[in-house]
C-alpha cells in the first residue's frame, strides 16, 4: 500500500548536470529537496555522452597525430589503438559518478531517490508506488534516441550502445548526419574501421557553416569515411553476423553490407513516462511547453530545463546546467528571469573539431545585418603546419555598424578552444579592436585570432 511522504519544497526528475544543479542550489538555500532517477546518477554527459565519448576520442587523436607526420619524423607502423584498454581507461572516469554525485547532493542536504517518477495530480508524484508531495517540482529528464520507422529499426544500436562496445567491428554504419554520427565516426576510422554516414538531407551537420562543413566532410573522405547524402535507409536485416542495409538516394536502391548499425539521427525530450497529463503539464514534440523563465504554461509548480524543455536554447549540457541554475533562482525568488542564451559556443569533436558561436552566415543576412565576412584558410597558417593538418579555415562575421562579431565558425585542431574567446567576445560585445589589442601567449593558437580578424 502506498504511502504519502512530508512535503517537499522542490522535487527533481533527473539526476543529469541540469537537475543536480538546480537540487544543490535549493537545498544550500535551505529548502527540502528530493532528486529522482531510474538511471545512475550523472545523466547522458558525464556517462553516455560528451565526457566518456572525448576520452575515446583522445586514443583516435594520437592516431592521426602520429599519421599526419608520417615523413616528417614521425614513423607511425605499428600504432593502434587498443579498444579494450581504451575502454578500461573510459569507464576509470565514468563507473565513480553516480556514486561521487550521490554523495556530493547528500553532502549539500539533497534526498536522493531511485526509481520511476510519474506525476498522480499537480503537486503530486509517485516513485515507484510511494508518494510524494512538492510545492515546486523541475523536469529535467534530457533526451532518448528518436525513433525510427523502417524495418529492421529495432537492430540498430544507440550511442550508448556503441561508447560501451566491448570491440569495434571492421564495418559500422550511422544512421544521420549530426554530431553523434560524424563524431563516432572519426573515433571509430581511426581503429581501421571502414564507417559509412547516411544522411537523408543535401548537406549534413546542418546548425554549422555550410563551407566549413564541406571541408571537414572532404577530410573525413581522407580516412575512409564514406558520407552518402540524400539517401534514406529502406531497411535493415540481419545476414549472419551482419547485417544489410537497403538504401535508397533517389534515384536506385542499393545495398550495403556492415557489421553494425548504429542510431545518430536525432534525439527527442525523455518524457513518456511521466503522465504528464495527470499534473496538466503542457507539453509537445520538443518538451515541455515553459515561458521564457522557464516555468510550465499550464501549471505553475513545474519547471523544466535542458532538453525536457522546449527552450531556445541549443540541446547542449552547458545549456541545460545554466537553465537549471535559473530555473532554481526563479522558484526560489518567485521571480521570472529570462535565460540568456548569447554567446553560447558548440563544437563537433571530429579530427579536427567544427565549432560555431553565434549566427550563421545566412541567418546574420537575413536579420538585415551590415556583415563584413572575414573568411580564412588556415591551413598553411604555422599552428596547423607544425602538426601536419591541412584541413584549416576560419568564418568570423563581423557587424560593420558596431564592429563587434555576430557568429564565428571554425575548423581546426584547438578550435574548440579558439572559439570560447568569440562567444566571450559576443557576450559581453567586445568589439576587433579589443580582440586585435590582446597580447597572447605566442605560438599558440590562441595567437592567431587576431590574423582571423
Amino acid at each position: 500500500m502506498s504511502r504519502t511522504f512530508d512535503l517537499y519544497d522542490l522535487i527533481v526528475i533527473g539526476a543529469g548536470m541540469a537537475g543536480s544543479a538546480a537540487a544543490e542550489k535549493c537545498a544550500t538555500a535551505g529548502w527540502r529537496v528530493a532528486i529522482v532517477d531510474d538511471l545512475p546518477y550523472g545523466g547522458t554527459c558525464a556517462l553516455r555522452g560528451c565526457d566518456p565519448k572525448k576520452i575515446l576520442r583522445r586514443g583516435a587523436e594520437i592516431i592521426d597525430a602520429a599519421h599526419l607526420l608520417t615523413g616528417k619524423g614521425i614513423d607511425p607502423a605499428g600504432l593502434a589503438i587498443d579498444w579494450t584498454a581504451l575502454s578500461a581507461h573510459m569507464h576509470g572516469f565514468t563507473d565513480p559518478v553516480p556514486a561521487n554525485m550521490e554523495t556530493s547532493l547528500g553532502r549539500h542536504g539533497v534526498d536522493t531517490l531511485h526509481g520511476t517518477a510519474r506525476f498522480t495530480g499537480p503537486d503530486r508524484l509517485d516513485i515507484d508506488g510511494t508518494n510524494h508531495q512538492f510545492r515546486h517540482a523541475l523536469i529535467a529528464t534530457g533526451a532518448r534516441p528518436r525513433p525510427l520507422d523502417f524495418p529492421g529499426a529495432d537492430h540498430l544500436i544507440d550511442s550508448t550502445g556503441f561508447l560501451y562496445l566491448d570491440a569495434l567491428p571492421p564495418r559500422i554504419l550511422f544512421v544521420g548526419g549530426g554530431f553523434i554520427s560524424f563524431e563516432f565516426a572519426h573515433i571509430a576510422a581511426r581503429t581501421g574501421t571502414h564507417t559509412v554516414i547516411v544522411d537523408h538531407g543535401p548537406r549534413p551537420l546542418r546548425g554549422f557553416d555550410p563551407d566549413l562543413v564541406e571541408l571537414l566532410v572532404t577530410r573525413s573522405h581522407t580516412i575512409d569515411i564514406d558520407v552518402r547524402r540524400n539517401t534514406e535507409i529502406v531497411a535493415v536485416h540481419r545476414s549472419g553476423d551482419g547485417y544489410h542495409v537497403t538504401l535508397d538516394d533517389h534515384r536506385r536502391q542499393t545495398t550495403i553490407t556492415t557489421d553494425l548499425v548504429v542510431h545518430g539521427a536525432g534525439r527527442q525530450p525523455e518524457l513518456d513516462r511521466l503522465d504528464l497529463d495527470a499534473a496538466d503539464i503542457a507539453h509537445g514534440t520538443h518538451g515541455v511547453h515553459v515561458a521564457s523563465h522557464l516555468q510550465s504554461t499550464t501549471n505553475p509548480r513545474i519547471y523544466a530545463a535542458g532538453d525536457a524543455a522546449d527552450t531556445p536554447g541549443a540541446p547542449l549540457t552547458p545549456v541545460a546546467v545554466f537553465e537549471g541554475r535559473v530555473a532554481a533562482s526563479n522558484m526560489l525568488k518567485a521571480a521570472a528571469t529570462t535565460p540568456n542564451y548569447s554567446g553560447i559556443a558548440t563544437a563537433v569533436f571530429t579530427i579536427p573539431e567544427l565549432t560555431r558561436v553565434g549566427l550563421l552566415e545566412t541567418e546574420a543576412r537575413d536579420a538585415g545585418i551590415d556583415l563584413d565576412v572575414r573568411y580564412t584558410d588556415t591551413s598553411g597558417w604555422y599552428s596547423n603546419y607544425r602538426i601536419g593538418e591541412t584541413a584549416a579555415a576560419a568564418k568570423i562575421l563581423i557587424d560593420r555598424a558596431t564592429d563587434t562579431i555576430v557568429g564565428a565558425h571554425m575548423l581546426g585542431p584547438e578550435y574548440g578552444e579558439l572559439i570560447n574567446i568569440c562567444a566571450l567576445a559576443i557576450k559581453l560585445g567586445l568589439t576587433t579592436r579589443h580582440l586585435k589589442s590582446m597580447n597572447a601567449a605566442y605560438p599558440t593558437v590562441g595567437s592567431d585570432l587576431g590574423s582571423m580578424l
